[in-house]
């Protein structure tokens, strides 16, 4: 039985997510539509950053995920985390590694 993989940036893409193709293999700090989220009672602003490991046609997914919250500004989400395109508000090549004041 053939397997259905999802697509990727070998494959087709929708038209208006090639923009992605050039920060594939990249770190980027990605934010969000969400005011805040929550996740195991820990409320934060949605800013994240991490290598871009793949494209599909609904989301990007880094790895490893850093999650810049407040208290913990380098905080390491145990998986890979996928993002809806239609969620990212904003985007740009970053270095993880990189200090950001989130008052």
């Amino acid at each position: 039985m053939k397997k259905n993989n999802p697509p990727s940036l070998n494959d087709d893409i929708v038209r208006g997510n090639e923009l992605f193709d050039e920060v594939f293999g990249r770190e980027i700090l990605i934010t969000t539509s969400a005011d805040q989220l929550n996740i195991l009672g820990q409320t934060f602003r949605p800013i994240f950053c991490g290598k871009v490991v793949e494209v599909t046609n609904g989301y990007l997914t880094i790895d490893p995920a850093i999650i810049k919250m407040s208290n913990a500004p380098f905080y390491q989400f145990p998986t890979p985390l996928m993002i809806p395109l239609e969620k990212i508000t904003t985007f740009v090549p970053f270095s993880c590694d990189t200090r950001i004041p989130l008052v």
